[in-house]
């Protein structure tokens, strides 16, 4: 089982060019059918979508050669180090050393694996799987970045998301019914050299996180284009309806932590709390996660652990909007 990582990092790697493909191909085939869409409608819609796309794509590969970086040359021993062995402190020391190893979040669901396999207290270690992906200083910057006259928003992401790693983290610790992680496989490190590992897994990260940015950035363009102003609007005028929104478009589209505030950007008609639950939510559980922990820590766990980040992600989300935003 030497390629372990190899073989959960893609989390289905074959599926996501057709996601992409098949879209493509069907709207050239059928583009003559769609005569309500005029060239200028066309040429904005691909605005939206490169520009999106080129925001984030230097945050993209910033992440990705970092993540790789990390699966490279620093072991989960570093992180046991680091981390106290007592679940009290073990929790919210875990969920600061997110922010000292920064990478995608398809980085950190391995890492956690082996760090559990390590024997590090299992609260610890899914405290750490939610707060890297989620407040680390690429993650931040590309925020700032995508929201130049927001501030506060970068400051309440990062509120948002180590609240609700600590929560869950807390939460896990609580539980006496550790047995969810008893089935999980053993992770074993690769006896690949240090460089073919970093080219190995940036490789994999880019073209994996890549498509899924294509993905919302598609689904943004889209949004903006097909659905009729009046129904945006509408949702935008409620609030609860556009948090739930967001908060299943984080699930759906599953995109990587640094390029999904160009996405939430892409959508300026909602509120900065609605995107913040977009922002909180997708790191920490998107249908790729959900895949991911199922196949590192077992399907029952991923049943009990999805629902649960779920709902305190987008509480968190909200409690920090209201105070800060």
């Amino acid at each position: 089982d030497g390629d372990d990582h190899q073989h959960h990092h893609g989390s289905r790697p074959g599926l996501g060019p057709w996601l992409l493909i098949l879209p493509m191909l069907g709207a050239i085939l059928l583009r003559d059918r769609f005569d309500w869409l005029s060239d200028s409608e066309v040429r904005l819609w691909s605005t939206l979508f490169v520009s999106i796309c080129v925001q984030a794509l230097p945050f993209l590969v910033l992440g990705v050669v970092v993540s790789g970086l990390i699966a490279a040359f620093v072991s989960p021993d570093f992180v046991q180090r680091i981390v106290p062995k007592r679940p009290l402190f073990a929790v919210p020391s875990a969920g600061l050393a997110g922010m000292a190893l920064p990478g995608c979040e398809c980085g950190s669901v391995p890492i956690a694996g082996r760090l559990v396999a390590a024997g590090t207290p299992p609260a610890a270690a899914l405290t750490f799987l939610l707060a890297a992906p989620a407040i680390n200083p690429v993650v931040l910057v590309s925020t700032a970045v995508a929201f130049p006259n927001d501030g506060e928003l970068v400051l309440a992401r990062f509120l948002a998301s180590f609240i609700a790693a600590v929560a869950v983290g807390s939460w896990w610790a609580r539980r006496r019914k550790e047995s969810l992680l008893d089935s999980m496989p053993h992770v074993h490190e690769e006896k690949a050299g240090r460089w073919e590992r970093f080219v190995d897994v940036a490789s994999r990260d880019l073209v994996h996180a890549g498509g899924y940015l294509v993905l919302g950035a598609m689904a943004a363009a889209s949004l903006q284009m097909i659905i009729p102003r009046s129904v945006l609007d509408t949702v935008a005028d409620n609030e609860l309806l556009s948090i739930l929104m967001f908060a299943g478009l984080a699930v759906l589209l599953s995109i990587c932590s640094e390029a999904d505030a160009f996405v939430a950007a892409g959508l300026p008609q909602f509120s900065l709390t609605s995107r913040l639950v977009f922002l909180v939510v997708g790191p920490v559980i998107d249908l790729k996660l959900v895949a991911m922990h199922a196949g590192i820590f077992g399907r029952r766990f991923a049943m009990v652990f999805a629902p649960v980040t779920l709902a305190v992600a987008v509480v968190s989300a909200v409690v920090v909007g209201q105070v800060i935003l």
